[in-house]
């Protein structure tokens, strides 16, 4: 950061459309992002870039494969941000069947860290997001994907912190679980005042400001051992659950982490507040009475038998969705095929006031994810659902930028830690018990 002025320089990877620099953006005009990112594989058509480019402007843009990008052309930053590619986690899957960081789109992880280990003059912070289920992956070895992405920040001089956030819980639209990782490098301030690894993470530290919470359990500290190909080969190996809680910190590869709930006493936003007026729904968004049955189908429970690729057969079985979705809650969380009109298990249906049942229209998806209206509007509608099931919550990102921000300008000084304040005891049937 420049002594001359509070400007924050940004390097953006895996952009997608810009989910982090609008709520970086919204934090504080000092987060200037400088160099950004976006590529998507396989296709000839790069929605989110052009996107991109159409809302930020093409200055400091990068639409290459981020694998042939030499870390010579990325110019020098602050923070490091990022929500690097989660496929091979993906809730869409079964974790079985998912590749993990070993996974085709998994190793582009390995791409963040070639540009901090190549950068001589390191960003002083990250601030990266992936889902939720990064912390079990793989599950023939559950939390060794974490753990590598650990020790690997550790070992370049950052101190780590994370934490599963669902935004709901924080009064925003929509049910989004994901990990945020924030971190800070050897040479900040941050890093220097961090001395207790639980206060940080329960109170003090960047996230819990912005983001309160309380210790629900499985409190533990370790510290993950051996190169990077011994944790790959050996860290958790036999054991049937991971060791990381959904809040944590690594320094120097002494890990703290337990399992936390959240505090929060403010306004829940509802799916029914995120909506449009229906007169102004374009009719294709409506379900027919001929489709109506499809649609409930696919909604309800059913069970019937399946034959895998052995010829071995089985019972499948699946429960019911809520049918039509509540507009009295935040909505479920929104996936790649949410877009297109063919009956899904998956996606959003509300009914209207005249008695009709729609689908969500592109406006009120960017919404759930508290985008601006339009944010997408140069793509097809189908290719607009598919974006924002990728994005992540605006909302999140912002609420963290803020805190950080704070901290870097405002030299926030940690505070004390009030363990006895941070403690919750669940007793039976959910009821809690402050002490």
């Amino acid at each position: 950061m420049s002594e001359q002025n509070k400007d924050i320089r940004v390097i953006e990877l895996f952009a997608g459309v810009g989910g982090f620099r609008i709520g970086l953006e919204r934090a504080s005009k000092d987060f200037k992002t400088v160099w950004s990112n976006q590529w998507e594989p396989s296709t000839k058509r790069q929605d989110a870039s052009e996107i991109y480019k159409a809302r930020f402007g093409a200055d400091g843009h990068c639409n290459t494969d981020i694998n042939l990008v030499p870390t010579s052309q990325i110019p020098d930053g602050d923070l490091l941000v990022g929500g690097f590619p989660c496929q091979d986690y993906s809730v869409a899957a079964t974790l079985n069947r998912s590749g993990g960081i070993e996974g085709k789109k998994g190793v582009l992880w390995w791409q963040i860290y070639r540009i901090l280990n190549e950068k001589s003059n390191k960003p002083n912070y990250l601030f990266l997001e992936n889902v939720d289920r990064l912390l079990n992956s793989p599950a023939s070895q559950r939390g060794r994907d974490f753990a590598i992405i650990l020790a690997s920040l550790s070992d370049l001089g950052y101190t780590v912190e994370w934490r599963i956030i669902n935004a709901a819980e924080y009064g925003m639209p929509q049910r989004r679980r994901r990990t945020y990782i924030v971190a800070y490098h050897n040479q900040s301030k941050i890093y220097n005042d961090i001395t207790d690894l639980e206060a940080c993470v329960m109170q003090n530290g960047v996230v819990a400001q912005a983001f309160p919470c309380a210790l629900k359990a499985n409190q533990k500290s370790f510290t993950i051992n051996g190169t990077i190909p011994e944790v790959s080969a050996n860290f958790n190996k036999g054991k049937k659950e991971s060791p990381f809680g959904n809040a944590g910190i690594i320094r120097e590869r002494k890990v703290f982490t337990a399992d936390t709930t959240p505090i929060y006493d403010g306004h829940f936003t509802t799916l029914g507040e995120i909506i449009i007026d229906e007169k102004d729904v374009p009719e294709e968004y409506f379900i027919s009475d001929e489709q109506l049955p499809k649609w409930e189908y696919a909604k309800g429970s059913k069970s019937f038998d399946r034959v895998n690729k052995d010829g071995f057969v089985y019972k499948y079985s699946e429960g019911a969705m809520a049918f039509p979705d509540s507009l009295d809650k935040p909505s479920r969380t929104m996936i790649t095929g949410e877009g297109g009109a063919a009956p899904s298990r998956f996606k959003h249906v509300i009914k209207t006031p005249s008695g009709r049942y729609r689908r969500l229209v592109p406006i009120e998806l960017e919404r759930l994810n508290m985008f601006p209206d339009n944010h997408t509007k140069e793509a097809s509608p189908l290719r607009r659902a598919f974006l924002m099931g990728n994005a992540l919550v605006c909302g999140v990102v912002e609420k963290i930028g803020g805190s950080l921000h704070r901290f870097i300008v405002d030299d926030v000084v940690l505070k004390p830690y009030k363990k006895a304040c941070q403690k919750i005891i669940f007793i039976e049937k959910g009821n809690m018990l402050a002490v």
